[in-house]
């Protein structure tokens, strides 16, 4: 099966939480508004990589690197594989490095 079909058929990641499971609480908007913070938060880390998410159609992302390459991609778990092989490296969400710039982030929002 080709990554485009097995991504339009495939169901609900664990990561896109129970309003993907259909949570009668959950509205269609609020889904959506969960999704992107997602994608916002996610975005932080990847930028230390040179990497970018972007939502697609509220099913997928695209991961886009600093070369032009561009990869569809089902689930968060997938970005990170992706954005390894992409990245030509480890990923780290816990890389010191990245910590300390996203805390000097944190700080400069705050001023």
């Amino acid at each position: 099966m080709c990554g485009l079909c097995g991504i339009l058929g495939g169901g609900g990641h664990w990561t896109d939480g129970a309003a993907a499971e259909g949570d009668a609480g959950a509205s269609a908007a609020s889904r959506r508004v969960a999704r992107l913070t997602r994608v916002r938060l996610m975005n932080r880390v990847l930028s230390h990589y040179g990497l970018r998410l972007a939502d697609w159609q509220g099913s997928s992302y695209v991961l886009n690197g600093a070369t032009g390459r561009t990869e569809l991609v089902g689930d968060l778990h997938q970005v990170w594989r992706m954005a390894e092989q992409m990245a030509g490296r480890a990923c780290d969400p816990l890389d010191p490095a990245l910590i300390e710039r996203l805390e000097r982030e944190d700080l400069n929002h705050r001023v």
